[in-house]
């Protein structure tokens, strides 16, 4: 790594993620490589971290309530549903077959719009990173298909999302499983410790989606496996869409588009990228399976 320089774009402790000066001169104030950003996209995730916590916090009491009452409020229906009523986010896109080895409790309390279990091609043994993991579904779902000598990982920032996934998790019985307080900006794990990464509609909310690529890159081991589900705004989303505050930490204004997703999975250092659309989530985007893979070393 150069010597960090004085360069008034990037103070000295957010360059010491970075590479050579020269490549993070070229970018230096987006956020988009070796690690450094600006005090402006610094703030901007920090405010959309924020609105995204509170959000499901608040959706975390909601399921704790529901679970410990004998007749559930099914508040959490507003969060799932498209316009005119149709389920796009959620337990319901979960086969029962396919979510068998979770409870139900934790299914119910999926917020996601896909189920990337099912086409992650999971393998005994393998090490599994959810981001964004919730109340714990995917994680469980992973931890079965692992098996005893593999392990499936959590991380979230939510305390509340984390005490209900812990005890989704002691209601499995599933003993290899962890769960992780972190940032996905920020993954708390070492360089080449996972064979996959997975996530459930939750890339969508970071305010810095290069660099959660980029630690999804860093964490990989070599060939490892990134495949995600997650919503793609079309080429043409309007302005006021994506200016939308509220939408964004509901999965749609702060979407990628294909195009997008595409170059900044490349820009990351992966390869075989692959996005093929499930159901259309609002008038402007879709749902989508997003699968790529890290190079051999």
């Amino acid at each position: 790594m150069a010597e960090l320089t004085h360069d008034p774009c990037c103070a000295p402790e957010r360059q010491a993620a970075c590479c050579e000066p020269g490549d993070k001169a070229e970018c230096c104030g987006r956020g988009e490589a070796c690690g450094c950003e600006s005090d402006a996209t610094a703030a901007q995730t920090a405010d959309v971290r924020e609105a995204v916590r509170e959000r499901y916090a608040a959706a975390a009491r909601v399921i704790a309530e529901d679970q410990s009452s004998e007749r559930p409020s099914h508040r959490l229906g507003a969060l799932t549903t498209d316009a005119s009523g149709e389920p796009v986010f959620g337990g319901a896109l979960y086969d029962p077959g396919e979510a068998e080895s979770a409870p139900q409790a934790a299914v119910a309390a999926s917020l996601g719009c896909g189920v990337p279990t099912a086409v992650a091609d999971l393998r005994e043994g393998e090490v599994v990173l959810d981001l964004g993991s919730g109340a714990g579904a995917d994680v469980l779902i992973s931890a079965s298909r692992v098996g005893p000598t593999g392990k499936a990982i959590g991380l979230d920032m939510t305390d509340e999302m984390l005490e209900l996934a812990r005890a989704n998790a002691r209601q499995a019985g599933a003993r290899n499983v962890e769960f992780l307080k972190g940032h996905m900006e920020e993954i708390p794990l070492a360089d080449e410790s996972v064979d996959v990464v997975i996530s459930n509609c939750v890339l969508n909310l970071s305010g810095d989606k290069p660099r959660v690529l980029r630690e999804a890159a860093r964490v990989l081991r070599p060939l490892g496996r990134f495949t995600i589900s997650d919503v793609i705004a079309d080429e043409d989303m309007d302005p006021a869409t994506r200016a939308d505050f509220q939408q964004w930490t509901g999965c749609i204004a702060g979407a990628l588009s294909r195009r997008e997703f595409t170059g900044a999975l490349a820009a990351a250092g992966l390869i075989d990228i692959e996005i093929s659309e499930t159901h259309r989530v609002h008038p402007q985007a879709s749902s989508a399976i997003i699968s790529a893979r890290k190079p051999g070393s």
